[in-house]
């Protein structure tokens, strides 16, 4: 297909980033520094080594790769430097404001400190400022660990809740529904915290963990979760409830062999606010922007498509509405100058 949009568009546009794991930042590059730094045999000797590593074709054979790529992140300034690559390349893609999952159960599993992970992370934040960047944090509970850890981390990290603003849910899905978490889920909103979780597509029972996110824990965001297309009365409600919805292209033609942008465009003519991202840009081949850029490319998106999927973004960000008005007028500019 053909299609109006320009990479230039797409990376161009001012935009926000609600759905990207740092840790799945981590470039190849990177990686072997870090192992050199801190003394960390990976197996790997050269980018090549490491870039040869990289295959996976589902979650399960994604997250085998992921998780043991995140031991070279020791100390404090790792995560710093970890976080600072990261938005020194949303900056070169117009991100305005970003929201960042980090899996702290990951590191704090492995001897690294809480205060390590949230003051290297919460400190390149504060540092993003410089790059006109607002960013902000979200720590997600790993779904295959058991509620008890949960539980524990989340007791663990109120007492920063002033450098985080919200909590998600990842990892493997399968025998892990949201339902398992609805405790720590609502002692989370008790102390004001905003709340989302992954419903990776094509899970076992996708429909029905999306049913339980947004009819019984009630999030505010649902991440991927493009299943809901299966159920019409779903998708309505979802719309009532102004519920965000990220989709990822990119690592969703990894993990499921196809980007999902049926699903996407569908839910956009339904008015549900589903946006573009990027996941683990690291391993799926690219960032916000080439996001955005594969989807118009494939399904033969306009601009006025892709400006309304990046109003998502921001409708869907956990900002004030004077923020989202700001950034929403900036987008109506960019649409009327290109």
């Amino acid at each position: 297909m053909t299609t109006e949009v320009t990479r230039d568009f797409t990376h161009n546009l001012p935009k926000a980033e609600l759905h990207v794991h740092i840790e799945g930042t981590l470039e190849p590059e990177l990686k072997l520094k870090l192992a050199q730094k801190n003394n960390i045999d990976i197996g790997q000797k050269t980018i090549a080594e490491v870039e040869e590593n990289l295959k996976y074709d589902d979650l399960a054979s994604f997250l085998a790769v992921y998780y043991p790529a995140m031991e070279v992140l020791v100390h404090e300034e790792d995560f710093y430097e970890l976080a600072m690559a990261y938005l020194k390349k949303a900056a070169k893609n117009n991100v305005r404001h970003a929201e960042i999952f980090f899996d702290l159960q990951a590191h704090t599993s492995r001897g690294v400190k809480f205060e390590t992970v949230i003051n290297g992370l919460y400190r390149a934040t504060v540092d993003a400022r410089a790059l006109n960047i607002d960013a902000r944090l979200i720590m997600c509970f790993l779904r295959d660990l058991s509620r008890e850890s949960a539980r524990k981390t989340l007791l663990e990290a109120l007492p920063y809740k002033d450098k985080f603003i919200g909590v998600g849910l990842d990892s493997d899905e399968h025998n892990n529904p949201p339902m398992k978490f609805f405790n720590q889920f609502c002692t989370a909103q008790e102390h004001g915290l905003h709340v989302t979780a992954h419903a990776d597509v094509d899970q076992v029972n996708s429909l029905e963990h999306i049913r339980e996110l947004l009819e019984v824990i009630g999030v505010e965001r649902i991440d991927h979760g493009t299943n809901i297309v299966e159920d019409p009365d779903l998708v309505e409600f979802a719309a009532k409830q102004g519920v965000g919805f990220t989709s990822c292209p990119l690592s969703n033609d990894f993990i499921a062999s196809d980007m999902k942008g049926k699903e996407v465009l569908e839910l956009l003519a339904k008015g549900v606010k589903v946006s573009i991202h990027s996941d683990d840009p690291a391993y799926f081949g690219g960032y916000i922007g080439d996001n955005y850029y594969a989807l118009a490319q494939k399904y033969d998106l306009t601009k006025e498509q892709i400006v309304a999927l990046a109003k998502n973004s921001f409708a869907a960000s956990w900002i004030s509405e004077q923020q989202k008005a700001f950034y929403l007028a900036e987008l109506d500019e960019y649409l009327a100058n290109n």
